[in-house]
Formats: structure tokens, sequence, C-alpha cells
């Protein structure tokens, strides 16, 4: 393959079909290639717990990189370009994290996928996310990637309605979820996080996810 981020690709075969849409590709990315980067990001721009609209504090610590970043007050769910605690321009998302959710989007079969955003949720043990959408973004045609780091979660996928059989995909350190197409806007969830002691991460996971916000132009590798 002639771009770098091909170099990921190969060898890889071990892609799980979960369901029309949604692909699980168990052990594609390399924690110790974004570990260091995650870190830097965060001493930047750390995370820190939003309110929703109507004034609750929201469970999962966050933050953003690239372009802009998704924030949550009582003006309601956007996108922004500049970190409302700051006041800065969120910090820039590194080679290293664009690298993998460019191959793992291309290893779905989305070879145009263009992430102007990185969301950065850190999940403390006993804490996790309800059944949502991802519909704040401009391009629905993308997909999501979504990169685990530290603690094991299971991270469930529904469907379009909220309610309804779920179906569980246990992710670890350096797997990768993909979902797109006819699973874009399906409600998707991770459970509370079990106890454990993560060699880097300690007692929590992060999660890496890449959305295309508004930009249309593809990320240069």
């Amino acid at each position: 393959m002639s771009s770098p981020n091909g170099d990921l690709l190969e060898g890889f075969s071990e892609r799980v079909d979960v369901m029309p849409g949604v692909w699980f590709l168990p052990r594609f990315a390399e924690p110790e290639s974004l570990n260091s980067d995650l870190a830097d990001v965060v001493a930047r721009a750390p995370v820190r717990q939003m309110k929703t609209p109507r004034g609750f504090l929201m469970g999962v610590a966050m933050s953003n990189c690239g372009q802009c970043g998704w924030v949550s007050d009582r003006r309601g769910y956007r996108y922004a370009e500049h970190d409302p605690d700051s006041g800065e321009p969120w910090p820039e998302m590194p080679r290293s994290f664009s690298l993998v959710a460019l191959a793992a989007a291309k290893a779905c079969g989305f070879d145009a996928f263009a992430p102007d955003v990185c969301l950065i949720n850190r999940y403390a043990v006993g804490k996790g996310m309800g059944a949502h959408q991802d519909r704040d973004e401009q391009d629905l045609e993308q997909p999501i990637v979504s990169i685990s780091l530290g603690l094991p979660a299971r991270f469930f996928m529904v469907g379009p309605e909220r309610r309804g059989r779920s179906i569980p995909i246990d992710v670890a350190d350096g797997d990768v979820v993909v979902f797109g197409g006819p699973a874009r806007l399906h409600y998707h969830g991770v459970r509370p996080l079990k106890p454990g002691d993560h060699a880097v991460h300690g007692a929590s996971r992060w999660n890496l996810t890449f959305r295309c916000a508004r930009s249309l132009q593809p990320v240069a590798p």
C-alpha cells in the first residue's frame, strides 16, 4: 500500500463482523505508540466532567484534540474550536492517533475517512455510558472509530431504537470498534467499568473516539 497508514494493515486479518455496519478489530492498535501522545494531549487539555444541558454532571471525564472538540453545558451538545476551560484551541491531533484511525476505517471499507476530532474519555471504576447516538456531526456518511486503552470494558450496541436487545463487545487494551453505514446512528454505550489495575493506566479505561465533525478533507498521514 502506498500510504503510511497502510503499514498497519499488513498481515491484519482478524476483523469480526458484529452486525451490518459494525466491526470489531481486536489488538489492532499498539497502545505503546499512543500512550505518550495521549499523556501529552491531556496535559495540555486536562480531562474534566462536563455538565449536561439539564445541569447534571457527566460521569465520564472528557477532553478532545483535533480541529474542534465536543462539549456539553447548559447551551447544549455541540462542537467548539476552543477548550471552554482554557479558551485555547484544542491540541492538535497526534499523528499516531490519526494513523490508527485511518487504517482502522480502511480495514472496514471506509477509504475516505476524514476525522477532524478525537474525543478522549476516561472511565473510572464503576463508571459507564448509557445508550446514546452520535449525531452532532455534519457528515453522517463518515464512520465512528473507537480505540480502547487501559482496563477492559464491555461496549454494547443496541440498534436504531434506544431500547431493545443489545449486542456486547468486550474490548481490551488496543482493541478498535468501527461503526458506520447502516449502523452510523445506532444507539450504543459502555457498561460500568469493573475494578482492575492496568500497568500503565491504573484503575481506568481510556477511549479515543474519532469522528468527522465538520471537515470534509482527509487528515494528512
